[in-house]
């Protein structure tokens, strides 16, 4: 079995206990207007240009057999992608001295990830660390990951995975037996906000977390803290009610806005909703917000 991975993270220290290598996948089922992984979203390999790299030696459109490079007009970058024409063939890629031509993800086998994996065992374990399993959305290539899990519960390594939970029932409930910690995104209590802001409403959200609520599971719930759109007191109240009544012992944390996300849309040729808010909370009012989650939970 294979997948389409698009980053490993060796000694990352934020998706999780420990020291920890994180593994990115692609595909999500979510639109979110402030996806900070938009090359995560789409669960295929694409061609990047960074035309901060390239010495325009123009190697890349002499050797492509499909004719999909060719020369930017003023005010373009100066080589541009037929997406329609380019077969992933990697010809440019190859003869590009400076990699100002790469692909964003790969093709890996199970076997594969995991024996990137599993070079870092002595971190882990001398740091309480693990695995975690990220995208994108893990659940969007559901099968896959599944097997890496599988295969770290063979070589008994910790296991955490970051998830929206939008999935089926079903496909979620394969995971809970497989998962030592689930790192959950609730963005918006109210549904109808969520379909505005994401594509689709949140019913099918909560349900998996009232399923893992229910069962001996660590859970960490994150709480993006978006300028405009979920960054009101009424949205972190309801939040913190709603997942202290499942069950109070589960954790909550606030993530704040990072807005260097527009550089990868730009690589993508796409528009970013957030392009012009620069906006980062300051310590005093990600303390306000915290504070509402403390109340709440007393």
């Amino acid at each position: 079995m294979k997948g389409v991975v698009f980053d490993i993270k060796r000694f990352a220290v934020h998706d999780g206990p420990g020291i920890r290598s994180s593994v990115f996948t692609k595909g999500c089922a979510l639109r979110c207007e402030w996806c900070q992984n938009p090359e995560g979203l789409e669960n295929k390999i694409n061609l990047w240009y960074f035309e901060s790299r390239c010495i325009q030696c123009h190697k890349c459109i002499d050797v492509c057999p499909e004719k999909a490079l060719s020369f930017g007009k003023s005010g373009e970058p100066h080589i541009l992608i037929d997406k329609n024409k380019c077969n992933n063939c990697g010809d440019c890629t190859q003869h590009c001295p400076t990699r100002a031509l790469a692909f964003d993800s790969r093709l890996m086998s199970v076997d594969e990830v995991m024996n990137e994996l599993i070079e870092d065992r002595a971190f882990y374990e001398s740091s309480g660390g693990g695995i975690t399993l990220t995208g994108g959305d893990p659940m969007f290539q559901h099968q896959f990951n599944l097997e890496i899990l599988k295969q770290c519960r063979k070589e008994k390594l910790h296991t955490a995975i970051e998830t929206s939970m939008f999935v089926g029932n079903e496909i979620f409930k394969k995971f809970i037996n497989l998962v030592d910690l689930f790192i959950v995104d609730i963005k918006t209590f109210d549904s109808q906000l969520h379909q505005n802001f994401t594509g689709f409403k949140n019913s099918l959200i909560k349900t998996n977390f009232e399923m893992i609520a229910a069962e001996n599971v660590d859970i960490l719930v994150r709480i993006p803290m978006i300028p405009g759109f979920t960054d009101t007191e009424k949205n972190i109240k309801d939040i913190a009610a709603y997942v202290h009544s499942l069950k109070s012992d589960i954790r909550i944390e606030l993530l704040n806005f990072n807005p260097l996300a527009r550089d990868k849309y730009h690589l993508m040729n796409q528009d970013y909703k957030m392009e012009n808010d620069h906006r980062v909370f300051s310590e005093a009012a990600m303390n306000r917000f915290n504070s509402i989650i403390t109340s709440v939970s007393k």
